[in-house]
């Protein structure tokens, strides 16, 4: 069966369901703040995206995209897209969810960062994310991963 990505809806309804994951407590990856400042029931405009199995989201992520002005991360500068809070649920891991949301930001062709989890890191270079060197103004202490699509690589 393939794996089909949605755009999440800003409602109440996608509120009940990120609470049924369980890290959602997690100030990194709890997404309820974001969700609740963007909150207009039904609302389409949502940086949300997930994977439902049946009618239980599994996994899900936010993905916004980052104005060129903006990017300290790749050359030539342009726009890029931030990936932030991916989650899969325990007993989805491993089934190529998070693999799925991760090959569908990479579908939009633009660059791509984010701030791996701990004890992630593993995940991400299998899909040809990598370290950036680290800088101490702009990466402010996290510690980055990009992916490069053809053409783009690191700003010096």
């Amino acid at each position: 069966m393939a794996l089909k990505v949605e755009k999440l809806k800003v409602n109440f309804k996608t509120l009940e369901e990120f609470k049924k994951f369980k890290e959602y407590g997690i100030q990194e990856l709890s997404m309820l703040e974001d969700l609740e400042a963007n909150m207009v029931e039904d609302h389409n405009d949502s940086p949300f995206y997930g994977i439902y199995f049946g009618d239980k989201l599994v996994a899900r992520m936010s993905l916004y995209q980052v104005d060129a002005k903006f990017d300290r991360y790749f050359y030539p500068p342009q726009s890029y897209l931030e990936l932030w809070k991916l989650e899969v649920l325990p007993e989805y891991q491993e089934k190529g969810y998070g693999r799925t949301l991760v090959e569908f930001a990479k579908s939009f062709g633009l660059p791509i960062k984010t701030n791996p989890r701990v004890k992630s890191s593993g995940f991400w270079e299998k899909l040809d994310f990598a370290n950036v060197d680290y800088d101490m103004e702009r990466d402010r202490g996290e510690n980055p991963l990009v992916w490069y699509p053809e053409g783009v690589e690191a700003q010096h």
